[in-house]
């Protein structure tokens, strides 16, 4: 069934679909819509779950972890101060295999005090253990909501689902909203193997000391490690069932590039328009649409950078002092690769500012112009 929805709904859908057990969520903008939309569903029967009203974003992600350790399927929404303010809980859900999802809208941080997009708040949590995966369209954050489970409960890994705020957030388009008996064919009830149960007690989040520790750190890691190989073969499933699947990148008119753009999120689909626009006047352009971050798909985007001469890493982010975020990863994912093409980082849109084909067309002109990085940041549409 096909229905206009917007970003948000859609993340609400995807987790009723998923018949999520359990929601706990306190509300920010631009997330509330989800958890709206979700506790109305709750209230009238539509989703047979507990809503679990609580006084902070810390205690929402702290009653998805118990209720995940209890044995059911958890999720949550935030968004920027709020995911800032879940961060001690993003460790314990991680460190404790926790496969909780949740949708997170990229939110500029204070201050200044900002309600737009930026992508510094959801990449301030990379190293807590939890996949990330960024959507571009409301299509794709439904089926991902639904795939992020079912990766998420293989792995006993939490997983962001990540959009755009008002770009996507607050942003209708038609979104082919599956039907419930065959996402209940594709996604199973959660059954963990180990889960608080009187019956049969178990300690979870003990005392670790130094004889145990590292080896727990060490199987997360290698878990993690199967995510890519895992998401493929889900995204594969999900196809068959729904023509759809999820994927780990989006490259977009790249088999004959010379030159590509490597994005993330709505700029993404900016940028294809700009290909079009750059090849219309001569430029053999491309684009790389990370889909996921966490973790990083080092293969996949070795296999389409290793074809092209040239790459201009566009980053909605900074981390200060470094540059952009995603521009140091892909730097580190082709570093010693040989026959690798020079990488160039560019930062733009922050605080929601508008990155358009002219922004892309900018950064083209600025690196066709040059032979390799000369400087670290290349500032796309500030005011100096």
């Amino acid at each position: 069934m096909k229905k206009v929805i917007m970003g948000n709904h859609a993340l609400s859908y995807g987790a009723m679909l998923s018949r999520a057990q359990v929601i706990s969520a306190y509300p920010i903008t631009p997330q509330t819509q989800v958890v709206e939309l979700l506790s109305e569903m709750c209230a009238d029967g539509t989703l047979n779950a507990q809503f679990i009203k609580v006084e902070s974003e810390h205690s929402a992600m702290a009653s998805c972890i118990g209720a995940s350790a209890a044995g059911a399927r958890a999720f949550t929404a935030t968004s920027s101060q709020g995911l800032a303010l879940m961060h001690e809980m993003l460790h314990w859900a991680g460190g404790g295999r926790h496969p909780i999802v949740m949708g997170e809208v990229n939110r500029s941080m204070a201050p200044g005090w900002s309600i737009w997009a930026d992508q510094n708040d959801s990449l301030s949590q990379r190293d807590t253990g939890w996949m990330q995966f960024y959507c571009a369209s409301n299509q794709e954050v439904l089926d991902t909501v639904i795939q992020a489970f079912k990766v998420a409960e293989t792995l006993m890994l939490p997983a962001m689902v990540i959009l755009d705020a008002f770009a996507l957030s607050h942003t209708y388009e038609v979104v082919d909203v599956p039907d419930q008996a065959l996402v209940d064919k594709f996604l199973p009830p959660f059954k963990p193997a180990i889960k608080l149960d009187p019956a049969d007690p178990r300690a979870f989040g003990g005392l670790t000391g130094s004889e145990h520790y590292m080896e727990l750190r060490y199987k997360l890691e290698k878990d993690m490690e199967k995510a890519p190989a895992l998401i493929e073969e889900t995204g594969r499933e999900y196809e068959k069932l729904f023509g759809r699947r999820l994927g780990l990148i989006d490259p977009y008119r790249c088999e004959d590039a010379d030159f590509v753009f490597v994005t993330s999120g709505t700029a993404g689909y900016t940028a294809r328009v700009a290909v079009d626009e750059l090849r219309a006047s001569g430029v053999k352009a491309g684009n790389l649409r990370m889909k996921l971050f966490r973790p990083f798909p080092f293969q996949a985007v070795r296999e389409v950078l290793a074809k092209v001469k040239k790459a201009a890493v566009v980053d909605r982010n900074c981390s200060y002092g470094a540059g952009g975020i995603f521009y140091q990863e892909v730097k580190s994912a082709v570093y010693g690769w040989p026959g690798m093409p020079p990488i160039l980082g560019y930062v733009t849109g922050l605080g929601g500012r508008d990155i358009t084909t002219d922004s892309f067309k900018e950064i083209a002109a600025h690196a066709a112009a040059r032979d390799r990085a000369d400087e670290e940041i290349v500032w796309i549409g500030v005011k100096k």
